[in-house]
Parts: C-alpha cells; sequence; structure tokens
C-alpha cells in the first residue's frame, strides 16, 4: 500500500473511533447523563480520542505526502501501549463489564486495539525507538491517576472500582503499580516491534512522484 493509501486508512479509522465514541455519549446524554468529564475520565474513551487525534493527525500527513515530525512515533508509540493494556485489562480481568452497547465495547477494547497494534507492527514509517525512552509512556497514565484521585478525594466520582479510596491504600498502591507495570511491560513490546522488519511503506517522496507521473 502507498503512503497515501496508508494515511486515508489512518484517516479513516480515527474518524471512525470518533464516531463511535460520540455516539455512544450520545446515548449516556439520552438517559440524562450529560457529564463529558465523566465520560472521558474513562481511560479506554480517553485513550482511544487521544489515540484517533494522533491517527488523524498522521493521515493528513501521509495523504498529503509529507515527512512525519520527530515527535509522531513517539506519539503512536504511547497510545498503542495503552491500548493494548486497554485490550488485556478489559478482555483478561474485567470482561464484559460497562454499560455500553456489546458492539461498541468490542470496538474499543477488540477491534481498535488490535488495528492499531498491527499498523505500528506492519507499517514500516516508524524508527527503532531507543529503550532509555520507554519511560514516556508513563507520564499520561499517571496524570490520568492524579486526575482521577484528584477527583475521587473532591467529588467523589472514579471510573472504576479498583480506584476507590476505601477500599485501602494497600489496594490502591497495589492497582496502581500494577498498572504502570502493565504499561512498561506493553511499551517495551512496542519497542522490540519497532526493531522487527515490517512490510515498508514508501516515502512521502516517492509516492508523490508516482502521483505525477500517472
Amino acid at each position: 500500500m502507498s503512503a497515501r493509501g496508508v494515511g486515508a486508512v489512518r484517516l479513516g479509522g480515527g474518524m471512525l473511533c470518533i464516531a463511535i465514541l460520540g455516539y455512544a455519549y450520545a446515548l449516556r446524554i439520552a438517559v440524562g447523563d450529560t457529564s463529558a468529564f465523566d465520560y472521558f475520565g474513562y481511560f479506554t474513551n480517553q485513550t482511544s480520542l487521544l489515540t484517533s487525534i494522533v491517527l488523524l493527525f498522521a493521515g493528513v500527513i501521509g495523504i498529503a505526502g509529507r515527512t512525519a515530525p520527530r515527535g509522531l512515533p513517539g506519539a503512536r508509540a504511547i497510545a498503542t501501549t495503552c491500548l493494548l493494556v486497554v485490550a488485556v485489562v478489559y478482555n483478561v480481568l474485567v470482561p464484559g463489564t460497562g454499560s455500553a452497547p456489546v458492539w461498541v465495547s468490542a470496538f474499543l477494547h477488540v477491534v481498535f486495539p488490535v488495528a492499531v497494534a498491527l499498523d505500528w507492527l506492519l507499517v514500516g514509517d516508524r524508527p527503532a525507538l531507543p529503550w532509555q525512552r520507554l519511560w514516556i509512556v508513563l507520564p499520561y497514565p499517571v496524570l490520568w491517576v492524579a486526575v482521577v484521585l484528584f477527583r475521587g478525594v473532591t467529588d467523589g466520582w472514579v471510573p472504576y472500582g479498583f480506584l476507590l479510596l476505601e477500599r485501602g491504600l494497600i489496594s490502591l498502591a497495589a492497582h496502581v503499580a500494577g498498572l504502570l507495570a502493565a504499561l512498561l511491560a506493553a511499551g517495551a513490546l512496542v519497542w522490540a516491534a519497532s526493531r522487527l522488519t515490517p512490510f515498508p511503506a514508501p516515502s512521502p517522496s516517492s509516492a508523490s512522484d508516482r502521483s505525477m507521473s500517472g
């Protein structure tokens, strides 16, 4: 597939995910739950939205035939890492939970993470990531945990039961530590995958040259 074809697929995937997130939010509004802050307080929803934005940006870059900026591979790596954790936690530890329609949950917890992971694994338009940069997968989830815990203290809302303060600090610390360990493990897989030989993507210049000659 050409670089522009890859870009179009990424753009379409990001738009589809945003549309599904919007649909699920509209269902919540219909039953009187209008808080976008609560809806996107869920790690799945927030991460899916942020990943979609990264895909939209990557898609536009690919379609335009431009070279990706330096920070884009790192952003994609973080997004892929977080979605891998979303998929594993939901499908292995807490399957079937949540109030969204089954097909929405299947898309957000299976289809979308798998698609993003395959994009990272197979399309060779990213460099081998330096291992000393593995830590970059942590700031976003740590910030999310901090905001959630602050909300738990101030207004009593947390998205997941394991973050309830009344379960005790030891339980909370163990779950947060487990989450961070899972992120580092998933990040290690993403970093290792960046060193594999995938199907190479054409350079933006060659894609542009073909379109001009055709």
